[in-house]
């Protein structure tokens, strides 16, 4: 399978994994709908597309902002006449323990993580289905599958994606339309940076294990395989997958394992 030419819409496409899978399609000749807040950067992701043959379209959004959804998507209609991939990418992450953790700052996680995730999805879904064509992918986590320390709302949000995404799936089971949720590890991206502590201010910094993990590249190159594959569900990383079998199959391991693990 082949994404040339086809209209893929990618959110939190200014840096880490959304800014890699523009450079992925832009690879493969895609027409990239790049979003999210900051305009500037995203001119520069479409730069960097547009050297590799790929057409961009600069579309800066909030995602929480749900009185501009529609207009966004009708921007994106004038300008292609389809669209053929949306890649809910953008989000926020958390670390903060739950006792500590206010509640506006519980809230705020749901309304990227979730509610903007799935209110774009709601507002291009009757037009993939009028096309009886189209590719939804949801960027979950692997604290979409389990809880982990630090994380309670960033999890919750994760699994509440996974609930919508698989009911998806069975509503459309019949119908030419794929769904996939991607649960990626620890990936080398600012997202531990951009975190929210408990009080709503931001993290600050790179935590160790992120540091660790595998780059954003490496990380786009496995999605878009799996993109291709169709893979409802997609675990990114070796330790994450091992947690997600202890968890099905040991779970007193598992349990054990990820009350030692560093939260940070």
């Amino acid at each position: 399978m082949k994404y040339t030419n086809q209209v893929v819409w990618i959110t939190g496409a200014s840096s880490g994994i959304g800014e890699a899978l523009a450079i992925e399609f832009a690879k493969e000749k895609a027409k990239i709908v790049l979003s999210a807040r900051r305009a500037e950067v995203l001119k520069t992701v479409a730069e960097k597309c547009e050297k590799l043959g790929a057409e961009c379209l600069v579309l800066p959004m909030d995602v929480t902002n749900y009185d501009v959804i529609e207009e966004n998507v009708n921007i994106v209609l004038q300008k292609f006449g389809k669209i053929d991939v949306l890649i809910n990418n953008a989000g926020i992450s958390q670390r903060g323990l739950t006792a500590e953790t206010e509640f506006e700052v519980d809230r705020r996680i749901m309304e990227i993580n979730y509610f903007g995730n799935i209110a774009l999805t709601k507002a291009v879904l009757p037009i993939m289905l009028s096309q009886k064509n189209g590719q939804i992918v949801t960027m979950s986590s692997l604290v979409g599958i389990f809880g982990f320390p630090q994380r309670s709302s960033y999890s919750a949000s994760k699994h509440a994606l996974h609930g919508f995404y698989e009911t998806l799936m069975v509503e459309h089971y019949n119908d030419n339309l794929k769904i996939n949720i991607i649960c990626p590890g620890r990936i080398k991206t600012d997202i531990s940076v951009n975190s929210l502590t408990k009080d709503g201010t931001q993290h600050g910094k790179m935590d160790p294990g992120q540091a660790k993990g595998i780059s954003a590249e490496k990380c786009a190159q496995i999605i878009v395989h799996s993109m291709k594959r169709n893979k409802r569900v997609t675990v990114i990383g070796m330790q994450g997958k091992l947690m997600v079998f202890f968890k099905k199959f040991i779970p007193p391991l598992f349990y054990k394992i990820a009350s030692n693990i560093s939260a940070t």
